[in-house]
């Protein structure tokens, strides 16, 4: 391999015994991390530590690093009693960067590094998709898993089998998340992943067996070109899986194993107990845990997961159009297998303050460095002054210490023989001591590392949709604060304020103009500074009652509806009658934590209503078991339900189509669970679906009427106009992340509400109360045309119905009609009973029909004097804002009243 690897490891074969340790810059204060024979040994069979000392006749051998002792007093932490975790023994230090649920952490840089080249499981760094398959001590020898799919003799084995019946290793192995680093993407342009820093990697030894041994043991068929893996994780699109090529998995030089041990122990659950393949080299994401299936196929994998995640797409597809290019997801060219090279400064850490004394002191800056596809770091390089002068830093590779150790030594039951190894498995560290003058002289710190293919770390972002693979320079920011230096690192992980490119950003800074955000002369800001948002008082401060979740549950129904927001406890009964969406949007919450589905779709105006429905505090045993009973998965053998649609619990639904009908709008199609089941909407009412923001993880509602009939199953169509970001004003969070979708992804429903039905020949019910209506007078514009074409289609489907409808249609353009081929359709067989008005405030020059807005004058000639709730006449409105309040004024004045109208 490279001539650095074989310098370091000559030199290390010639040293004395007393010198073959290879520490990294700062290693930890413990001198159990590394291994000498005359301590401890590791006994083949058992895998456990043994005294060399016992052992006479043992010859000394070179030290190798050992992991660190574990915390003893992790437990189960508090959040994840509300998840299905809940079985999961967690370190209270990680950080969270998707919420409480599912768990995807790394640990604070500082802490991780100051670990050393082995990380313990309580900071190794965790990706979940979802709930962690539980799996009891007493399962695991039984735990097995299949090796199937092109080859000639399959094979079903358990992990005592395994263990028993195939040669154990032991090797470290640095893994690294596809999305290291991605936090500093997202500052600059918000991406479809999550908020990772720089600590989203961690190194562990592995215990396990060679993959290519077990493969050749099933005699892969000719023409076989992959090994497919996945897991017992089941997530909404299935199991969660990928793949490598075969000739990866088959070499012995690249190291995959299938691990049941990590540094020693048998697998935590958040790493994949009992079993879990590692693929050095390659990014986390290939590594699947809790395996069960390895399929040998001709193709790559065909699982959800495989396609639409590790993927760095090309720079010019952003989130907004990715969704609509199956073909783009499905390119094997744009598939991430190894990691590209990277580095980090881990000290100074952020915000870390640096006394100037005046003397001639050095500061050591120091951090971790890695490259991919089992390359070797050959330099990392230190500016201070943005790249145009370097200083060569020092490098260290305590990896090299394990190929010293002779034929036949094993740790913790496996062989660790890797001295004919040529491929680097693990990060390394580098170093280097700098006058403090000098960083007083600075601006900022930056790095950059190069492996032994030259490839060398970018100056410039290379942005992309998934937000993976980052790895410009690594820039900390140096601040002279009177007589001491402030240190400022680029982003904190997750949601965590701080750092120079948020602070840039929020000063109206451009990140992208290849300067790190500094004007240039003749720039204009990027945006103006960021007002923090307002804290909205929901409580009254009078209210001191404490109540308990017995009695919260006793108001569950559809009188007296209590609710929780943020652990407060309302009693909506008052508001009952006055909801905008009817009295089951108050009752589908009675006596539930409705706090996300609240905060995320009312306005300031309705939190600050709550003051006057408050009725107490739920105490907090309560809020830790409501939250734990809404969280619980339904049972695996729960029987098929009849209807999709739940008052009270959000079910999922996999996007399988999208339809554009017009430039801006697509029908946006769901499968349910099954294909006889019927989507549970009475017709006039609506449903929320709910998206949650791939950074954030805040969750995202709307209403929405879909536009399948009532008596539709196995599908559900929704109609959306997507409202995409505008130079001068944002765009729809909602349909934007509607139209991110992928298909084959899934999105949460809950429903019915509404306070509107259509029940039959003229009869409707309106917050519950029936009435008979003799004609109904409809005025829509836009996507609100759903609601109105529900309502529409029911009375005109039956022959037999006698209800009149007018209909007014505004719009801008006409391409800007929604559902027109449908409603012209309907209008050539009931003219009758059906008048249908458009009008374009944008018509053009071969337009026939009306023009400017639905008017008073328009409406009085169509639809004549008021005749009101005697007469049997009922207004439907549905639209953007204005349009309903234009109608409301024209209604009022022409002598309806407020009875006679419902907005949708």
């Amino acid at each position: 391999m490279g001539a650095l690897k074989s310098e370091s490891f000559n030199l290390l074969s010639k040293a004395r015994p007393s010198e073959r340790q290879i520490l990294p810059p700062s290693p930890p204060d413990t001198d159990r991390e590394y291994m000498d024979s005359s301590s401890e040994l590791s006994d083949t069979e058992t895998g456990t530590l043994m005294s060399n000392r016992d052992k006479p006749g043992t010859r000394k051998l070179p030290l190798y690093p050992l992991p660190p002792e574990s915390r003893s007093d992790n437990t189960i932490l508090t959040e994840d009693l509300k998840t299905p975790d809940s079985h999961v023994v967690r370190d209270s230090r990680l950080i969270r960067l998707t919420g409480i649920h599912p768990f995807n952490v790394e640990a604070p840089l500082s802490n991780l590094y100051d670990e050393g080249f082995l990380t313990t499981k309580d900071l190794h760094y965790v990706r979940n998709h979802g709930a962690v398959p539980k799996v009891e001590d007493s399962e695991i020898m039984d735990w097995d898993f299949t090796i199937e799919g092109m080859v000639d003799n399959p094979i079903h084995m358990s992990l005592a089998q395994l263990i028993r019946e195939y040669e154990q290793v032991t090797y470290p192995v640095t893994l690294v998340c596809a999305g290291n680093r991605r936090k500093e993407q997202n500052v600059v342009r918000k991406t479809k992943g999550f908020s990772w820093g720089a600590a989203g990697l961690s190194t562990a030894l592995w215990t396990g067996v060679a993959i290519g041994d077990l493969i050749r043991a099933s005699m892969p068929r000719r023409g076989a070109r992959y090994v497919c893996f996945e897991g017992a994780d089941k997530l909404p699109n299935g199991y969660y899986g990928t793949s490598i090529k075969l000739s990866w998995a088959m070499d012995a030089e690249r190291g995959v194993m299938l691990a049941h041990k990590m540094n020693g122990e048998t697998l935590p659950p958040d790493h994949g107990k009992p079993l879990r393949v590692v693929i050095p080299g390659q990014i986390g994401g290939r590594s699947v845990k809790w395996l069960k299936r390895i399929i040998v196929t001709k193709e790559p994998s065909d699982n959800w997961y495989h396609i639409y995640d590790n993927r760095v797409l090309p720079t010019m597809i952003d989130p907004e159009t990715s969704a609509d290019l199956p073909g783009t997801w499905k390119d094997e060219r744009y598939a991430i297998y190894d990691l590209n090279t990277n580095s980090a400064t881990c000290y100074p850490a952020h915000n870390e303050e640096l006394i100037l004394d005046g003397s001639e002191r050095t500061y050591n800056i120091r951090g971790y460095a890695y490259a991919g596809g089992g390359k070797r770091i050959t330099r990392a390089e230190i500016t201070l002054d943005k790249g145009k002068t370097w200083l060569l830093a020092n490098v260290s590779y305590p990896e090299d210490q394990y190929r010293l150790a002779p034929e036949g030594e094993a740790l913790f039951g496996g062989q660790i023989d890797i001295s004919w190894r040529e491929s680097s498995f693990c990060w390394c560290f580098w170093d280097l001591d700098i006058p403090i003058s000098q960083l007083q002289a600075a601006d900022d710190i930056m790095v950059r590392a190069m492996d032994e293919a030259m490839m060398v770390q970018p100056r410039d972002m290379y942005w992309s949709v998934l937000g993976m693979m980052n790895n410009p320079w690594f820039r900390v920011v140096i601040h002279k604060e009177g007589h001491k230096l402030r240190f400022e690192h680029p982003t904190q992980p997750a949601l965590i304020p701080g750092g120079w490119m948020e602070r840039v950003k929020k000063t109206g800074g451009n990140l992208s103009n290849g300067y790190w955000g500094e004007q240039l002369a003749g720039e204009t800001k990027a945006a103006e500074p960021i007002e923090p948002a307002k804290e909205i008082c929901m409580t009254n401060d009078k209210v001191n009652r404490i109540i308990t979740l017995e009695e919260l549950k006793s108001h569950d129904g559809e009188t007296e509806p209590w609710f929780v927001v943020n652990g407060e406890v309302y009693d909506g009964t008052g508001f009952l009658e006055g909801h905008p969406g009817g009295p089951t949007s108050i009752t589908g919450a009675a006596g539930q934590d409705a706090s996300e589905e609240f905060l995320a779709i009312h306005s300031e105006n309705a939190k600050a209503m709550l003051i006057d429905y408050h009725i107490g505090t739920l105490d907090k045993a309560s809020q830790a078991l409501l939250a734990d009973s809404e969280a619980a998965p339904p049972p695996e053998d729960a029987p098929p339900r009849e209807v999709f649609l739940q008052h009270k619990v959000w079910t999922k639904a996999i996007l399988s189509a999208k339809t554009s009908v017009s430039p801006d709008t697509k029908i946006f199609t769901f499968d349910l669970d099954h294909a006889e089941q019927a989507v549970g909407l009475p017709v006039g009412q609506h449903l929320t679906i709910r998206l949650r923001d791939p950074v954030t993880r805040e969750a995202i509602l709307r209403a929405y009427t879909p536009i399948s009939s009532s008596g539709a199953k196995g599908k559900l169509d929704v109609l959306v106009k997507v409202y995409r970001d505008m130079p001068t004003q944002k765009g729809g969070r909602m349909t934007q992340a509607l139209d991110s979708l992928p298909l084959g992804h899934f999105a949460d429903f809950k429903g019915p509400h509404g306070k509107f039905e259509y029940l039959s020949r003229g009869l409707c019910a309106v917050s519950g109360r029936e009435r008979r209506v003799r004609r109904f007078i409809m005025v829509c514009g836009g996507s609100g045309i759903t609601p109105v074409f529900a309502v529409l289609r029911a009375v005109l489907a039956d022959r037999e119905d006698p209800t009149s409808c007018v209909v007014f249609n505004g719009n801008r353009t006409e391409e800007d009609i929604l559902c027109k081929a449908e409603l012209d359709a309907m209008l050539a067989d009931n003219e009758h009973r059906y008048h249908l008005n458009y009008v374009l405030s944008r018509p053009g020059p071969s337009w026939t029909g009306g023009r400017g807005r639905v008017d008073k004058d328009l409406i009085a000639k169509e639809v004549g004097s008021c005749t009101g709730t005697d007469g049997g006449d009922m207004i439907l409105v549905c639209g953007p804002k204005p349009l309903e309040e234009s109608v409301l004024s024209i209604f009022t004045e022409m002598g309806w009243k407020k009875d006679d109208m419902v907005f949708f």
